[in-house]
């Protein structure tokens, strides 16, 4: 038996400058949407650790620090890279699309 897999759009592209992040709430997911040289990458916004949001952060290159007690992730991978962050961030596989972010939810 395999798992289903829904595409989800959540933003256009354009929507999200290059070495930002951006918040989007979109079927009861609270994501965090970040560009980096280009690419495009979707975690949870909501810190592993306290109440801190991703979109509050501090974002430099791949890791974005959490506003809350200033904990890092890489976005690429959602590992914790800098404590007093534990348990990674969920990361969601962005799709290949020209003009939309789109990712897989399984």
């Amino acid at each position: 038996m395999t798992g289903s897999i829904e595409v989800l759009t959540v933003c256009r592209k354009d929507e999200v400058a290059e070495g930002s992040v951006i918040q989007v709430q979109k079927d009861g997911l609270d994501l965090a949407v970040y560009c980096v040289e280009s690419v495009f990458y979707v975690t949870d916004n909501l810190c592993t650790h306290g109440p801190g949001y991703m979109n509050e952060g501090y974002l430099d290159g791949h890791v974005i620090e959490c506003d809350f007690h200033n904990g890092a992730f890489d976005i690429r991978t959602g590992e914790v890279v800098s404590p007093p962050c534990m348990v990674p961030l969920k990361t969601y596989a962005v799709l290949d699309d020209a003009a939309e972010v789109k990712i897989a939810i399984s």
